[in-house]
């Protein structure tokens, strides 16, 4: 695992989040592009095939908007609950029927409650103590529950062909993960048992204009307009044959592990 020392205080302490709250997360083009029905279809794919049911715990969840589509999609199958440093994206998650717990993750007292699924979309490479908050998450799974981690792929095409100007090797992240390197920090939680690892998410407006740009850092409000216009374009009918090919170039990249995301399925031992 590659990580980033020093890390800024105010990384560590998750105020740089909190403060990132209005201006990013609650952006109409970051709530647009969120709460898009296409935005987490890979993620709800993975939930789905290892929890068909059951309590749900998102960590880092942000506006909710992957737990909302979780629960719209399958209404009374899931009892969800977010938890996140960024008070004012919890308060939209909330007012979208999303339950929150307003704690830090590693300090709350979940007593007696456990879990069938605590998930890490985009979380993990943002921590300083990774490996507290996956054995946080081992103690409130139920035996045979899971824990789904997804993280960006240190070793991905776009990170071989844009190299340091790519604009997720940012600040903000401060582990990088191969996919030796992801399964081996799994590894290290006596708690759970590997199940499965993959590849997945290919951006390539993101690679065009990164490989054309000067290296600096991208406006949180231009990351959003971008999601806002690719969650567009996947929901518009025109782009149907578009979609599928893109789809075989994401399937191909997959296969290869060059894909922009990795991702790991761990299990509680019974």
């Amino acid at each position: 695992m590659v990580y980033a020392n020093p890390v800024e205080a105010e990384l560590a302490s998750g105020k740089f989040y909190d403060r990132l709250g209005m201006a990013f997360y609650l952006s109409p083009d970051k709530l647009e592009g969120d709460y898009a029905p296409v935005r987490f279809e890979r993620e709800l794919r993975l939930v789905r095939r290892f929890c068909q049911a059951g309590d749900v715990l998102d960590v880092g969840c942000s506006t909710g908007a992957f737990l909302f589509q979780l629960q719209t999609r399958h209404p009374g199958n899931y009892r969800i609950t977010g938890t996140d440093v960024a008070g004012a994206a919890l308060d939209y998650a909330e007012s979208r029927g999303v339950a929150v717990i307003r704690d830090s993750f590693l300090e709350h007292d979940f007593g007696e409650r456990r879990f069938d699924a605590v998930t890490f979309w985009a979380v993990m490479e943002h921590l300083v103590q990774p490996k507290r908050f996956l054995k946080q998450a081992a103690s409130i799974l139920r035996p045979a529950g899971h824990c789904l981690i997804l993280v960006p792929n240190l070793r991905s095409l776009a990170v071989r062909l844009v190299g340091k100007k790519y604009r997720y090797i940012m600040p903000d992240h401060v582990n990088y993960f191969s996919e030796d390197s992801l399964r081996r920090f799994a590894a290290e939680e006596p708690a759970l048992e590997f199940v499965a690892l993959g590849s997945c998410h290919f951006n390539p407006v993101v690679i065009l204009q990164d490989f054309c740009a000067r290296g600096e850092r991208v406006a949180e409000a231009e990351r959003a307009r971008l999601l806002k216009r690719t969650t567009r374009w996947k929901q518009h009918p025109s782009m149907s044959p578009l979609k599928w090919a893109y789809g075989c170039v994401e399937a191909a990249l997959a296969s290869a592990r060059l894909a922009d995301n990795i991702f790991i399925v761990l299990r509680k031992k019974r």
